[in-house]
């Protein structure tokens, strides 16, 4: 039957990081004007404007911490029934801290999961060429 969630589109202004995604490698956007990290990434720095941007390799073993989440126990979208409850987080990067990815949190229960707790980046395949950044917990 194949994947049933929504499939997050590939723009000009997101591109390399989705193509990144799809090889399990995670790349931001880094301001070549005020150094500043920027994500999700856009045409423009979001702190000072610059459209000088490039996309720095972080790699594949991308750690953090859980800055903020929410369980939802009731379906937005379809496709995601058969997944509640459901944990999604807003991850604070070890690598680049100023840096936030939204993700789920996979193979935890939603009782376990704390601010501040240490999550490790893992990569859901969800078709032949795409895969999605998630998190488990670090044991």
């Amino acid at each position: 039957m194949g994947y049933q969630k929504p499939i997050p589109l590939k723009t000009q202004d997101n591109q390399p990081y989705w193509d990144a995604a799809d090889r399990h490698e995670l790349v931001i956007q880094k301001c070549e004007s005020c150094q500043c990290y920027s994500h999700p990434p856009g045409p423009a720095c979001a702190k000072c404007g610059s459209t000088e941007l490039s996309w720095q390799n972080l790699g594949s073993d991308i750690n953090g911490t859980v800055y903020s989440y929410v369980t939802s126990y009731r379906p937005f979208l379809p496709g995601f029934q058969d997944d509640l409850p459901l944990t999604i987080a807003i991850v604070e990067l070890e690598k680049t801290p100023t840096v936030r990815i939204i993700g789920n949190i996979l193979d935890c229960a939603p009782e376990d999961i704390k601010i501040g707790m240490p999550v490790k980046m893992t990569w859901q395949k969800i078709t032949d060429d795409r895969s999605l950044p998630q998190w488990i917990p670090v044991s």
